[in-house]
């Protein structure tokens, strides 16, 4: 591995990506997100603030995709020259071959290949990788100073996911691991500096239901139980996110430190603690891919540090092997015709991404007097960025639908007129009770249909009581011990009550 070939992935993985984002529609999750960036708040329904703020800042000089995902286009090969200049600094002595590979093993990481999706992980990866870095550095001589960075940049985890816990979890572990005084004194500052944080967040959710603790420990969780299929999938999706030889050469190598006598501790602890957690966690629950993806890059340091130079070099060469076939496998699925997955059941969601423009005409004659709307938040946000213009949720939908509860005040729409987009035919009885009047007709477009239910004159009583106290109680029955200053779903649609069990 020399400088001048690390370069030269660096130039053509970032091509790659700026052409995969600019060619890929924006996904639900982006719009969801996308929509946080262009109303800004203090806080959001599922997941703190963070990227509501970097996309509310993107928006302002363009919304272009690209422009909206620079951010996650250009994050892996960030993160890459982050590990190479700051490895001296972790481990002195390393030499510049080693650090090379390491900075190539964090580029071409599988999904670092074609992940270019601004979600809330994107902020949270950028925080957990700096702050973690700068933990390892301030183990080495328990330096104030860098379990202070340390601390500043958890709190940016913090304010970005919820998963930025696991990290701080794993900052205390490697403390008490030390037995140093005043290791545990660098916790107290890291500590410390995400107070500020956490005190945004529940000073926001108070006053607004407690949506964030709502959704992430009770509504979400419907799902959990005792599973062998989770395990089993975390254990694949692990393998994969990693690389499929990284857990095997971990394994070998868990007792070898063949390139340095002093590793960090703290390094071997951030790259196998949070990943031990998610095993625990996966006997009850599906763990997602994007939850691993903060705590890869410690994983493939610790690793590449590791290693017999020889099987470095075998494994720098199989990740760009890897990666090769991930980049011609998307250039071979972007040359396929929209048809080729007709019969898979996702095909509806792709025409409305893919289409968004035949949509968009098909909708433009109610587009003006109409409150459009759909049954299922993704596709609702999707829509709405399409159009430029939001798109409400009209029904229960489910627990990932709610930030719409704070967006849309259904009383002010009593009388209106509805178009709501379908991507399932509609019951007959399903709207007849909530409008004066209803319309229902169909069009098809690339071999999916969508049905357009045409409401006149919307009954918001009717509507009141139908769905809105059916989601007050499965959605909203908060804890007698959280404190509530406001919560828009009682203060707006059951006034004198409370949001409680």
């Amino acid at each position: 591995m020399t400088g001048r070939l690390f370069a030269a992935l660096l130039v053509l993985t970032l091509a790659f990506r700026f052409w995969l984002a600019a060619a890929f529609p924006i996904t639900g999750d982006e719009a969801y997100f996308i929509w946080w960036g262009w109303l800004p708040d203090w806080g959001y329904y599922d997941h703190p603030p963070m990227i509501g703020w970097w996309l509310a800042a993107l928006s302002l000089v363009s919304r272009e995709e690209w422009w909206l995902r620079l951010p996650v286009i250009v994050q892996p090969a960030l993160l890459a020259l982050t590990v190479y200049w700051a490895l001296p600094k972790l481990v002195p002595g390393v030499g510049e071959p080693r650090r090379l590979w390491a900075a190539t093993l964090v580029l071409l990481a599988p999904v670092n290949v074609w992940n270019v999706f601004i979600t809330t992980d994107t902020p949270l990866i950028y925080f957990s990788v700096l702050s973690g870095l700068a933990w390892i550095r301030a183990a080495r001589d328990d330096s104030p100073r860098w379990y202070l960075a340390a601390g500043l940049l958890l709190a940016g985890a913090v304010l970005s996911k919820y998963f930025a816990a696991i990290l701080g979890f794993a900052y205390l572990v490697d403390a008490l691991r030390r037995r140093s005084p005043a290791a545990l004194k660098g916790v107290a500052i890291a500590y410390a500096c995400t107070v500020p944080a956490l005190a945004l967040m529940a000073w926001w959710n108070s006053a607004n239901c407690w949506p964030n603790y709502m959704f992430n420990f009770v509504n979400r969780h419907g799902d959990a139980g005792w599973s062998l299929k989770t395990p089993l999938l975390y254990a694949v999706t692990l393998i994969y996110v990693l690389g499929p030889p990284v857990p095997w050469l971990a394994l070998r190598n868990r007792r070898g430190t063949s390139a340095d006598s002093s590793l960090p501790v703290a390094l071997g602890t951030l790259a196998w603690l949070p990943f031990l957690l998610f095993a625990l966690l996966a006997a009850v629950k599906q763990i997602g891919l994007h939850w691993l993806l903060s705590f890869v890059p410690f994983t493939l340091i610790w690793l590449s540090l590791r290693l017999q130079p020889a099987t470095l070099q075998k494994l720098g060469l199989f990740f760009a092997g890897f990666a090769t076939l991930h980049v011609a496998a998307i250039l071979v699925v972007s040359r396929l015709p929209l048809e080729t997955w007709q019969k898979t059941r996702l095909y509806d969601g792709i025409v409305l991404s893919f289409e968004h423009r035949a949509i968009a005409s098909e909708l433009e004659p109610y587009r003006k007097d109409r409150v459009l709307a759909m049954d299922g938040y993704s596709n609702a946000v999707t829509l709405g960025y399409n159009l430029r213009q939001y798109v409400a949720v009209f029904g229960e939908a489910s627990s990932h639908a709610r930030h719409d509860d704070l967006a849309t005040d259904f009383r002010t729409l009593d009388g209106r007129n509805f178009l709501i987009l379908r991507k399932s035919e509609p019951g007959p009885d399903d709207y007849r009770k909530y409008f004066r009047r209803v319309e229902v007709d169909s069009f098809e477009l690339r071999g999916a249909r969508f049905w357009r239910v045409k409401g006149e004159g919307f009954d918001f009583a009717a509507y009141r009581e139908g769905v809105l106290a059916g989601v007050r109680r499965k959605y909203y029955a908060l804890p007698t011990w959280l404190p509530q200053r406001a919560c828009y779903m009682c203060d707006r649609y059951f006034p004198g009550e409370v949001c409680r069990r």
